[in-house]
């Protein structure tokens, strides 16, 4: 799942006010709705939710965080979809075959159309999985190009080992037959079919390489068009009408607004200027969330989701070059003081890498495996450090920088890590907040000490969060590469015995753990608020929204 993001500060506020309540008296009434003429049963309303901040992109293939996929997964459909269960149900394939050794795939398409009319083909999705593989992709290289690496021919391609496009494994037999050949049989690969990166792209993009920064050129598939784009203010879907399910779409709209302090958020959401507050792309004020349960027990809901809060450590920079002062900094901490006395929303103290929620043999991973890697160990944690330093050379450490994307949350779990560093280990540190956008950018350009991360499941199973920190990872912002726990996920991935499978996870997230490149803090709970009447939207087991089937029902 995409890296996670609330924003808050409170610039702007006033100008995307304005914006949000500039309406006309008809949709000021109705939340920018229009009348279905079935006065009994429902109203097609516009949805309003907040999404703190600029998406950074809606291209596919660049994208690799929520905002950004909140947007995006009513823009666009892949091969299959999720239902509220977490089930894959057909998408713009409407079946498909798997042959009898499970690595070959053969997905046969239903006419779908794109937002301006053309046809969606197999080529279109040949074209945009080929595209995300591009290691010579503008403006920068996919993150994510190595979800795709279950496919034959695909690492090689991306990685410049020889292989060239024409053998990557992914081939449109016709306009309405894709073959995809992977590696190895991989149970989960149909769910990753509606992960973004999987996404079709519309081949216009690849004549302008600003296609996805303006309503004007982005041509999507999915439930939704985009309208209109106002820049770090505001962003309007409408139903497209080229759909293939159009009548299963609902609502007249989806407005995003990008408001980045949690309490105007709240108060947008009580005054009816918003029908959703909280995550997960929004933020209620924690202190706040108690005296919502009781006053707005009907619309407050709170889950547990398979999604992971922590602090990366650059390893390529002092101090955390060295492993002890790592482990120092993660065992330093009390957690359930972060959960219980910061965060307040039902957050689980973190101790591993895989979080609750994901399945493992039998029963849940984190069932089967407990996440007893290291223990908080204040003495231990002194002496760690100052064996470290002796390694290093230093006798004191320079302040600690410890920067985060502008979050009420995020600045208040920083704090409250600053002091317990500089109370258990006698470090000062110094905290910074960075725009999204900005602070993405230095954290995959490794341009941080400690850096504030948060990641969600992209397929229910282990090895979404297992391959995160291979050398090969995108989105391994941490600087740690090992060739053993490389070879522990190569064999992970080709392994089809399912318990074989987990042993091998096993060992892969001790290695990690015991490495200490990252600093686990807590397993997500999100907090929403939903306003009453509207059905069908909901939070799925790793953390994102659905809108594209959600209904009023006044």
């Amino acid at each position: 799942m995409r890296f996670k993001s609330t924003m808050s500060t409170f610039a702007a506020v006033l100008a995307i006010i304005l914006v949000v309540v500039g309406c006309t008296p008809k949709e000021k009434e109705n939340g920018g709705a229009t009348d279905t003429g079935d006065a009994a049963t429902a109203t097609s309303k516009v949805f309003r939710m907040n999404l703190s901040t600029e998406p950074p992109t809606l291209d596919p293939a660049q994208s690799q965080d929520q905002v950004s996929f909140t947007v995006l997964n009513g823009l666009y459909e892949g091969l299959t979809r999720k239902n509220e269960a977490g089930e894959v149900v057909p998408g713009i394939a409407e079946k498909w075959d798997i042959s009898e050794d499970g690595k070959t795939y053969t997905f046969h398409l239903r006419d779908a159309k794109w937002s301006n009319g053309d046809p969606v083909t197999a080529g279109d999705f040949e074209f945009a999985w080929k595209r995300a593989l591009d290691p010579q992709l503008k403006p920068e290289p996919s993150a994510y190009a190595y979800q795709l690496y279950y496919i034959e021919n695909a690492e090689s391609y991306n990685t410049g080992g020889g292989a060239t496009a024409d053998q990557v494994g992914v081939k449109a037999v016709d306009d309405k037959t894709l073959e995809v050949k992977l590696n190895a049989a991989t149970p989960y690969f149909l769910s990753l079919m509606s992960f973004q990166t999987y996404f079709p792209v519309h081949q216009t993009v690849k004549d302008n390489e600003a296609w996805a920064a303006s309503p004007s050129t982005i041509i999507s598939n999915g439930p939704f068009k985009i309208s209109e784009w106002q820049k770090s203010t505001s962003i309007k879907l409408v139903p497209n009408e080229n759909y293939y399910a159009k009548d299963e779409v609902k609502l007249a709209g989806v407005q995003f607004v990008m408001v980045p302090d949690s309490l105007t958020e709240l108060n947008m959401y009580k005054t009816g200027e918003l029908d959703w507050a909280g995550k997960p792309t929004g933020e209620i004020p924690s202190d706040q969330i108690e005296a919502l349960r009781t006053s707005n027990k009907d619309e407050f809901n709170q889950k547990g989701i398979a999604s992971l809060y922590y602090y990366l450590l650059n390893t390529k920079e002092k101090p955390f070059t060295n492993e002890k002062i790592r482990k120092a900094f993660s065992m330093a901490l009390t957690r359930k003081d972060i959960t219980d006395k910061v965060t307040k929303a039902g957050e689980i103290p973190a101790y591993g890498l895989v979080p609750p929620g994901i399945k493992g043999e039998t029963e849940e991973y984190r069932t089967e495996v407990k996440d007893d890697y290291f223990t908080e160990d204040l003495e231990e944690a002194k002496k760690l450090l100052a064996e470290g330093m002796k390694e290093l050379g230093i006798t004191k450490l320079d302040p600690i920088k410890l920067t985060f994307n502008t979050s009420d949350n995020h600045k208040r779990v920083a704090q409250a890590v600053a002091e317990m560093w500089h109370k258990n280990l006698g470090v000062d540190v110094e905290i910074q907040n960075q725009e999204w956008g900005v602070f993405l950018e230095n954290r995959n350009k490794l341009n941080y000490q400690v850096a504030r991360a948060g990641f969600g499941a992209d397929y229910n199973d282990p090895m979404t969060y297992i391959d995160l920190f291979t050398s090969k990872s995108g989105n391994n912002n941490t600087g740690y590469a090992s060739p053993e726990y490389d070879d522990l996920v190569a064999k992970a991935y080709g392994e089809q015995d399912t318990k074989k499978q987990m042993e091998l996870f096993k060992q892969a997230e001790k290695l990690f753990m015991d490495a200490r490149a990252i600093v686990p803090l807590y397993y997500y709970s999100d907090v929403y608020l939903e306003k009453p009447g509207f059905k069908g939207i909901f939070i799925d087991y790793k953390g994102d929204i659905d809108y594209t089937r959600g209904y009023y029902e006044g």
